[in-house]
């Protein structure tokens, strides 16, 4: 059986924050998940982590308030100590029913975050594989660009569509999003699809360390 690249060997909640003063003291490479809210943020933490019920799973869109993050350990092959880093779980954008008020303050402080962190090694933006991309993808996709962060789409959900089907959303994504050349992982937490790409991924982002 071939040795995976990347073990995942443990997860742990770590804080929640909405400034500076609440982010974790230790220094360790970021990776960021964003997206709609609904579309499956924390069940991707959960699912690359294998710990069940890790991120707080909801029904309730918009139920993610504050910045999340999550210290995850991974061995690598080859290496003889453990490596360390955090999956930071931003609140959903795009929910209307959200107040005004709430949502012009978590746009502050997810903004002074992502600009601000010198920990942040890429950004996981979350579209739902099933529906077209909606305005507020494409406006954090070009914000996230203009700013020059590094960004993967995940493309969710990947087990309620076919392969025909996921590749023609895939297609479809990167019409939307208007980046023809964008890649577009899909991804399903229920079934793990995409999870050891994604796990490749953050392999060598560690290693660039």
């Amino acid at each position: 059986m071939k040795q995976q690249s990347i073990t995942i060997t443990q997860g742990e909640y770590i804080a929640s924050a909405v400034k500076k003063e609440q982010y974790p003291e230790k220094q360790l490479p970021e990776i960021v998940c964003i997206g709609r809210s609904n579309v499956g943020k924390s069940s991707l933490i959960n699912s690359l982590t294998r710990t069940k019920g890790l991120a707080r799973v909801s029904g309730q869109p918009g139920k993610t308030q504050t910045i999340n993050f999550y210290e995850v350990g991974a061995k690598l092959a080859g290496e003889a100590e453990r490596r360390a880093f955090y999956l930071v779980d931003l609140p959903g954008y795009g929910y209307a029913k959200t107040g005004r008020e709430k949502r012009n303050i978590w746009k502050d402080f997810i903004r002074e975050y992502l600009l601000t962190s010198r920990q942040l090694k890429f950004v996981c933006q979350l579209i739902d594989s099933r529906h077209d991309p909606m305005a507020s993808d494409v406006d954090m996709l070009q914000w996230l660009v203009r700013h020059r962060l590094p960004v993967l789409i995940l493309a969710t959900k990947a087990d309620k569509l076919g392969p025909n089907a996921m590749q023609k959303s895939a297609q479809n994504i990167r019409q939307k999003l208007g980046i023809p050349e964008l890649p577009v992982l899909p991804y399903s937490s229920m079934k793990n699809i995409g999870r050891d790409a994604l796990l490749e991924v953050i392999r060598d982002t560690l290693l660039e360390e």
